[in-house]
């Protein structure tokens, strides 16, 4: 037996070479298409997480070759991760803006922004009767904590203490 395009002989051992050469390059390929879009690594959504860099981009696709859509420049954002593909995030900002990141710049620590148009006032315990400890500007940025009663504990620069967790964006309320 010959290969027309090579004219030589065609060998059990040859045949099972080219097969596995052929394997080779195309499972790589093959793997990529067939990667399938996943939830969150708990398999929940969404899953929250924060911009672990400086300065991060927001691409319209999940590739490098995707155009830029915003660059990030504060470290510690909070946002949604609405899906994954490959190394890949789909999030969403506390703007409702949609884009992919790329995963090596997101962190796993969870944050919070403090949301709306007036101050928030934090509380040394979960609840408005606790004593009063500092009032928070909208956009401000902290380590989220525990969530109990409606009230998540937050921390902002090593201060620490209760907001209400409708007035945090980066908290799914159940």
């Amino acid at each position: 037996m010959f290969c027309d395009d090579l004219r030589l002989p065609i060998t059990r051992r040859s045949a099972v070479r080219r097969m596995r050469l052929a394997l080779m390059l195309i499972a790589p390929l093959l793997g990529a298409v067939a990667t399938p879009v996943r939830a969150a690594d708990d398999g929940a959504f969404p899953m929250w997480r924060s911009l672990r860099d400086p300065v991060v981009n927001m691409r319209t696709g999940p590739g490098e070759d995707y155009g830029i859509r915003f660059v990030y420049r504060r470290q510690h954002l909070p946002v949604k991760v609405l899906r994954t593909w490959g190394g890949w995030y789909f999030v969403e900002d506390p703007d409702g803006t949609r884009g992919w990141m790329m995963m090596r710049f997101v962190s796993r620590e969870q944050t919070a922004l403090i949301n709306g148009r007036r101050p928030v006032e934090m509380h040394a315990g979960p609840g408005e009767t606790t004593p009063l400890l500092w009032k928070l500007a909208p956009g401000v940025i902290g380590k989220l904590g525990d969530c109990k009663e409606r009230w998540c504990r937050l921390d902002v620069d090593h201060h620490a203490g209760y907001v209400p967790a409708e007035r945090l964006w980066g908290v799914t309320l159940k």
